[in-house]
């Protein structure tokens, strides 16, 4: 074929002279005939390399009468081949289709450190070759035939030793001897780039920052990174970027995916997740925020370490692996962001989809520096957008949660004025939003969420010198007074209505006071709610005790005489009555703080008790004997005993107290 290419290009001309050629095909001999001339003309050399002078004295020395076997060296290096370069390219085609065969194919070639560091011996030997543009055709010929099945098993053994798992009792392949042996030649591929670091350096550079076991399979083994750098090496030099790329990428993007799984974070579909049920989601959610830092704090940061020092002579290689490797595991945790961004907003959603909201804006700088080019435009275009529609969530969450406790109209009033759960799930929800200070100010920093012109005029007021999330939290308490203060209007008892707010308030202050919203609310808002307890405590008293202390007046008392006995029965008569239904009643009230309760049993007996017991002093001696225990029922120290028994949510006996003995 050469020669027949000789007549239509002067560049092979050198091979197949025309005579030469010409000869060949009248005697049927392939070899091309070479004069005693030429042979000694050295202008015809093809390359003017010292050997090229033995060259010339052996083909004489053939000429002259030497054997066969010394005038086809000869002929070899006239044309620019040494017998030793000879013999290389032998050698190497012989090793590279024994490791071809069907006998070799399972075996790896890196189970044996002499074995691979033949087998690298003679690819480099094969690269040396077919890359000579000064030697003959069918030499490099030659070599580029074996060099495509020396690639093909080496990207072989680049995507086994790839898919090699890590184990936690893995030992030191006995690859370090190739690796000893490699290293003592700094170059074993001619190339310009800088030399590799020490084995001691390399491992320690790849230590991987994490001791997940759940992770650590999925991680590249240290032990042969080494050698994966080597294959690169020759497959680079070789000019088989685009298969060495294709086999990295292929495997460490599968191994990446089966991390992602491993940490639970499956590959489903933005349908698949808007069907899942709350408390499946839920653990998803927190799952997701746990592998997102694991995986870009240290997976793909070890990933990328792994990636550079495999494709160190090439900084195209680092990039485009690393980037086709690592994208798709990206993309499929920032699918499962994007899914929940724009499902459907429920209350129960908000905290998970802020802790989501922070991971990513936590990690979002790290994401963008591990990739370069269009990889990384593109990677950061999909997390910010992602990023802003969680955003988004957060905000119209919160907004949801807003129209939830304006809109919970329940009709069934709380037995005895007890604090309501809607109360309790607000407090609790909005004491939760303070964890997440820092992110949710950003948010709403925007004032398009409950600002200061959303809110009630109470919130309008009370916000003005608030942070965003302060404002918030403002505006949602607000709406839960408004929403309290019209559930009180259930209870047909004007008293119970101040117990029951009484409750409600304090039990919001106590979730202020004793939290962050504190500082976000401020001091003055603490203060105003307790001046609205206070005010609910004086109306309590009025309520329930003006009646009753309308009975221990001295009005319609004159002197001492008869009619002024009957007035007195009555008036104890009244009174007893009052107190014993009030009584009856209210020891089933419950006041569930200690501190309220006992400020509330103080105002009853100093305004009742003290009233009471200054009209007994005054009225016992109009009657005569055991005559006033008929009418009157209670000494003032009865009444004391009596009042303490209010509030504590049991029903009580009028007369026989549970805080003294039976009389």
């Amino acid at each position: 074929m050469i020669r027949i290419l000789s007549g239509f290009d002067d560049r092979f001309s050198d091979l197949f002279p025309p005579s030469a050629a010409s000869a060949g095909a009248a005697t049927g001999d392939d070899r091309p005939a070479t004069s005693k001339e030429e042979s000694r003309d050295p202008t015809k050399e093809m390359s003017g390399s010292p050997s090229e002078g033995c060259a010339l004295t052996t083909v004489q020395e053939v000429n002259d009468g030497g054997d066969a076997s010394e005038e086809i060296s000869a002929k070899e290096e006239r044309h620019g081949i040494s017998e030793e370069e000879s013999v290389k390219l032998e050698m190497a085609e012989k090793l590279v289709l024994m490791w071809d065969s069907s006998a070799n194919s399972i075996s790896s070639l890196f189970e044996s450190s002499e074995e691979a560091a033949q087998y690298l011996s003679a690819v480099d030997d094969l690269i040396s070759i077919s890359s000579d543009q000064s030697l003959p055709t069918s030499h490099r010929v030659r070599a580029e035939s074996s060099l495509q099945l020396a690639m093909s098993r080496l990207e072989d053994e680049f995507r086994s030793l790839l898919s090699q798992p890590t184990t936690d009792n893995s030992t030191p392949r006995h690859s370090a001897s190739l690796r000893r042996m490699a290293l003592s030649d700094p170059t074993p591929v001619a190339s310009d780039t800088p030399e590799s670091p020490q084995v001691g350096e390399l491992e320690h550079s790849l230590s991987l920052p994490l001791s997940s076991e759940v992770v650590a399979p999925y991680i590249v083994v240290p032990d042969i990174i080494f050698d994966l750098k080597q294959i690169a090496l020759r497959m680079i030099a070789a000019r088989y970027e685009p298969e060495l790329c294709q086999a990295y990428s292929d495997t460490r993007r599968e191994a990446l995916t089966d991390c992602l799984v491993s940490l639970g974070v499956d590959k489903m579909s933005i349908e698949e997740v808007q069907k899942i049920d709350w408390p499946t989601l839920d653990s998803k959610m927190k799952k997701w925020i746990q592998a997102l830092k694991i995986v870009l704090n240290g997976v793909l940061i070890e990933e990328k370490r792994v990636c550079e020092t495999i494709f160190e002579s090439s900084e195209s290689l680092k990039d485009e692996c690393f980037a086709e490797a690592a994208k798709g595991c990206v993309l499929q945790l920032l699918n499962f962001g994007d899914a929940i961004a724009i499902g459907k907003r429920t209350a129960e959603k908000l905290f998970r989809i802020v802790g989501m909201y922070e991971a990513l804006a936590e990690v979002l700088p790290e994401l963008e520096s591990l990739f370069s080019g269009h990889a990384r435009v593109f990677v950061k275009e999909e997390a910010e957008g992602i990023l802003s529609r969680l955003g988004n969530a957060v905000k119209g969450t919160i907004l949801e949660f807003g129209n939830l406790i304006r809109g919970e109209m329940s009709k069934k009033p709380m037995q005895y004025g007890e604090i309501h759960p809607l109360t309790r799930y607000v407090m609790n929800y909005i004491r939760l939003l303070a964890d997440y200070s820092s992110a949710l100010n950003s948010l709403l920093a925007d004032g398009d969420t409950y600002g200061s012109d959303q809110g009630t005029g109470a919130s309008t007021a009370e916000g003005a010198n608030l942070t965003p999330l302060g404002n918030c939290m403002l505006t949602l308490i607000t709406y839960l007074e408004t929403n309290l203060d019209e559930k009180k209007k259930l209870y047909e008892d004007e008293a119970l209505q101040h117990i029951y707010i009484m409750n409600n308030l304090l039990y919001i202050v106590q979730k202020v006071k004793d939290s962050e919203m504190k500082t976000l609310l401020g001091d003055n808002w603490v203060r105003k709610r307790r001046g609205l307890i206070r005010q609910h405590s004086t109306g309590y008293l009025r309520a329930s005790w003006t009646r009753v202390l309308s009975f221990l007046r001295d009005d319609g008392l004159v002197g001492s005489g008869h009619s002024n006995r009957n007035a007195l029965k009555e008036k104890f008569k009244n009174f007893n009555n009052a107190f014993d239904e009030i009584y009856r009643v209210q020891t089933n009230w419950r006041v569930p703080d200690p501190q309220l309760r006992e400020e509330l049993k103080i105002s009853v007996s100093e305004k009742v008790v003290q009233a009471y017991r200054s009209f007994y002093g005054r009225s016992k001696g109009q009657f005569e004997g055991r005559s006033a225990y008929k009418y009157i029922k209670y000494a003032p120290e009865d009444l004391e005993n009596h009042v303490a028994d209010l509030f504590e949510g049991f029903p009580g006996v009028p007369g026989n107290p549970r805080g003294r003995e039976a009389c």
